[in-house]
């Protein structure tokens, strides 16, 4: 039987879909700017943050934050010293700065001294209930609009310019923010949603929006970019629908760190774009990424995390365990990835683990002690059962061969 055959895909039929995106899905990697912002994290050492860079390369990952230059001298040398890091990289760098241009000054010195462009992301606040809070100036606002963009293109700096709170913004004040910016020469536009409050058909209807503003503004060449945070624990579904709605630059983080509940998850973003086809890359080492981010800022994996944490793949009850090993047992990875799993853990540098529990049948023994190299004798799977059934939790291995009589070959 082919495999289309074993797997219905409700996705493909009815009158309800998600496009596709139009062009390439570009990425841009936040962990090391936005995501530092948790108030959790610790913050990663030089090296470590080299390792991080080099593993976004590998992973075909487009672009990187690498931090705010106006957050003073230790964060202007670990940008200045990751950016040299990326000048051979297929990985170009960015930096979020505010419009002004005491935070676009140190970025030129960088260049200059790199002799490789580093993208300028600026940002400027613009919902209302924000300008409301800090008594902005709409006019004043397109001035700091206008006179950082223009600075940073004299300075043949690439520039998005990042609208904050976007989502919650009016058509008005985003006409006045964005189009000052694109009479100036920004390259790229971000649409936020800063506070992760919005929903997906939002989404769409705001990239519907401005694509119409682009439009009338003779400016389609203007690429548009998507900033996702998670608050509502939408952030994934989020920057899916702003790339089938015309995002071409998706941004997110590791593991989903950022402020307050944190960013769209880099991880789980590259899972499930990979899983919709909408890229092709090879992913094993998208666990080591994972892990290495949580060693770098002190975050651990929640055991329930999907795809990487410890529980994701692993099973004990007895009719699951069982549809897996039989899987296993026709050596078919790939069957044996997806018979009990909406993942394929092969693909992400993950594997299927048969452990042993209360909930656990005889497969899950047989396996257990069979793959340590011990035959699965009917007293061993018995005396494994009689503990197992007896226990509030999973086995430890020490204890399922203990049990079974065989912890001195172990």
């Amino acid at each position: 039987m082919e495999r289309e055959d074993l797997i219905y895909d409700w996705a493909g039929v009815g009158p309800h879909h998600e496009p596709p995106p139009a062009g390439k899905v570009m990425l841009d990697d936040e962990t090391l700017r936005d995501g530092l912002q948790c108030p959790s994290v610790t913050e990663p050492s030089l090296a470590k943050k080299i390792e991080l860079i080099h593993l976004m390369e590998e992973l075909g990952i487009d672009t990187a934050n690498i931090g705010l230059p106006g957050a003073g001298n230790h964060a202007r040398n670990h940008i200045l010293a990751l950016a040299k890091e990326m000048v051979p990289m297929k990985l170009t760098p960015n930096v979020a700065c505010r419009t002004v241009i005491s935070d676009l000054e140190p970025v030129v010195d960088m260049v200059q001294e790199i002799g490789a462009p580093i993208e300028v992301c600026a940002f400027i606040g613009s919902s209302p209930i924000r300008a409301y809070a800090e008594n902005w100036d709409i006019s004043r606002m397109v001035q700091m609009v206008r006179d950082a963009v223009r600075f940073a293109k004299s300075h043949d700096l690439p520039l998005m310019f990042v609208t904050e709170d976007t989502v919650r913004s009016t058509p008005e004040i985003l006409s006045a923010l964005n189009g000052a910016a694109i009479d100036e020469g920004a390259d790229r536009l971000c649409i936020c949603d800063t506070v992760g409050g919005v929903i997906p058909y939002a989404v769409r209807n705001i990239f519907e929006w401005l694509k119409g503003f682009l439009k009338e503004k003779n400016a389609t060449h203007v690429g548009l970019d998507w900033h996702g945070h998670r608050d509502r624990g939408l952030g994934v579904i989020n920057t899916m629908s702003a790339l089938a709605a015309g995002a071409e630059r998706a941004h997110a983080t590791a593991l989903g760190i950022g402020e307050r509940a944190g960013n769209t998850e880099m991880d789980l973003l590259l899972v499930n774009l990979k899983l919709l086809g909408w890229v092709d890359r090879d992913l094993t080492r998208l666990g080591e990424y994972v892990k290495l981010a949580s060693e770098a800022t002190g975050r651990p994996i929640r055991r329930e995390y999907p795809v990487f944490g410890k529980d994701a793949f692993e099973t004990a009850t007895g009719v699951h365990a069982a549809a897996v090993i039989k899987a296993m047992k026709l050596g078919d990875r790939w069957l044996s990835d997806l018979v009990y799993s909406g993942v394929p853990a092969g693909e992400f540098g993950m594997e299927q683990v048969i452990s042993v529990g209360p909930m656990s049948g005889k497969s899950n023994v047989i396996w257990f002690l069979e793959q340590r190299g011990h035959d699965a004798t009917e007293e061993r799977i018995a005396a494994v059962l009689v503990k197992a059934k007896s226990s509030s939790r999973l086995l430890t291995e020490q204890e399922v061969l203990s049990a079974a009589g065989v912890l001195q070959d172990a």
